[in-house]
């Protein structure tokens, strides 16, 4: 035991179970918003190089996949962040014989992720391309994008279990290593499939796909190199039904959650396509655009899901209490920045995306400029969600969490399937926002009544 805590001291782990929780919760968070950060380029330069390069047409057909994209993507992340839930429980407990059997166990259920997901993904694109009411001029493109990116699925899988094993144990940084490779190669194939080889849309999902397996493959060869004690032994590989279970119980609905979301964005995509290519690329253009500004609430959350889970794991739920009320304010003073930066540049960042020569230039920016101006206003509650969904779910409390996500679902539903009729784009731009304040109220009630109750009952792990 005294061997691995010394080796803990030297590689990139890091105990979260004592010192200064602000600080802790910086130091943890600024490596991992650096990551999303160039994960959002690498996202944006396939979304700038086609919309300048290529054409209106071909950011709208690439735009109509992202939430198809979201769909399958957010299911994974959400999948594997929930197995590291327990490898940080176990890792905050300083038990590596489970952490170990829980490393094997995330492996096993993986690569049954993998097999499963790829084949449903590529062969229902096109079905829920055209159930999305796709317009028939961007479609064959939307599918040439999105197959390639579905097939690629095994990438996603291993650089986000990779990932989020190595957070689990505290280490932020070394993924943003590999992660800002990755960002920069997907540019440089980018450039060389739609430029070089010409291969339009299809050379975009390309490189998304070849530059999130390089940096996969570089993160899980750093692991197996600088953390031995990850290394599941024999006996680790055999596990009763109960352990993958407990890796489920968090797997599963953190990632319906993040599909129950998605099926929303889905269905919002879907009366969205009914206004034409127009509005598509002026949508995807200003999501990307707020995407890009939103990144602190997502990194602050998945910080408070490892803090949560290791503070959870040592009997340290005053620690978890106090960590959630300074990233509070933390991430709250950053929705504020958020908002200012989108209704002082807004316009100027939608402009990336689009290439002035374009017909629809002018009317791309203002029903851009109007989604930036509408969505930043309910910032707070977005971030407020996050912090909130990602401390419950790091204490292994994922009901009210998929349940946020029902409410998600729901509230932007009904928004997408009324306001657009009354108040036209207006109407797609508001659904957003009010699913993030219906989430954001249920999870902040829930997470006072939650830790209430733990503490009264002493119900600490």
């Amino acid at each position: 035991m005294k061997n691995l805590i010394a080796l803990l001291q030297r590689d990139g782990s890091k105990d979260m179970t004592s010192g200064s929780p602000l600080k802790l919760i910086l130091t943890f968070t600024i490596p991992l918003l650096i990551g999303n950060v160039f994960q959002q380029f690498y996202s944006m330069a396939d979304t700038i190089i086609v919309g300048k390069i290529i054409g209106a047409t071909a950011l709208a057909a690439v735009g109509t996949t992202g939430p198809i994209n979201f769909l399958v993507l957010g299911f994974i992340i959400g999948l594997t962040s929930g197995f590291a839930v327990i490898t940080a429980q176990y890792f905050g407990a300083k038990d590596f014989h489970y952490l170990r059997r829980s490393i094997a166990a995330i492996i096993k259920l993986c690569i049954i992720t993998v097999i499963s997901i790829t084949i449903l993904s590529v062969f229902s694109a096109r079905s829920l391309l055209v159930m999305i009411n796709t317009p028939s001029d961007i479609i064959d493109d939307a599918w040439s994008y999105i197959v390639i990116i579905f097939a690629g699925i095994a990438t996603m899988v291993l650089y986000n279990m990779s990932s989020g094993i190595l957070r689990a144990l505290g280490d932020s940084k070394t993924p943003l290593f590999f992660l800002i490779l990755s960002s920069l190669l997907n540019i440089g194939f980018d450039f060389l499939f739609i430029l070089v080889f010409h291969l339009g849309v299809a050379g975009a999902a390309l490189a998304t796909v070849i530059s999130q397996g390089v940096s996969g493959v570089l993160c899980l060869i750093y692991m197996i190199k600088n953390y031995p004690y990850l290394a599941p032994e024999k006996g680790d590989w055999k596990s009763n039904p109960a352990f993958y279970w407990r890796h489920l119980r968090i797997g599963l609905p953190m990632a319906f959650q993040f599909s129950i979301t998605a099926i929303g964005v889905v269905v919002l995509q879907g009366a969205l396509n009914l206004f034409g290519s127009v509005a598509i690329a002026a949508f995807t253009a200003a999501t990307k655009v707020e995407q890009l500004v939103t990144q602190p609430a997502g990194s602050f959350g998945v910080t408070m899901a490892n803090y949560a889970g290791q503070n959870l794991g040592a009997g340290r739920l005053d620690r978890v209490r106090d960590g959630v009320r300074k990233c509070t304010i933390l991430t709250l003073s950053f929705a504020v920045a958020g908002l200012i930066i989108l209704q002082l540049f807004g316009t100027e960042l939608t402009n990336l995306f689009v290439n002035s020569s374009e017909p629809a230039y002018l009317e791309i920016l203002s029903l851009s400029k109007r989604y930036l101006t509408l969505c930043s206003l309910f910032f707070p509650a977005l971030f407020l969600l996050f912090v909130h969904r990602n401390a419950l779910q790091g204490i292994g409390r994922s009901f009210m969490p998929l349940m946020a996500g029902v409410f998600e679902l729901v509230t932007r539903v009904i928004v997408a399937m009324t306001l657009p009729q009354v108040l036209g784009f207006t109407g797609i731009c508001l659904a957003g926002p009010f699913a993030w304040v219906s989430a954001a109220a249920l999870l902040a009630v829930s997470y006072f009544v939650i830790m209430r109750q733990m503490k009264k009952q002493r119900r600490i792990f």
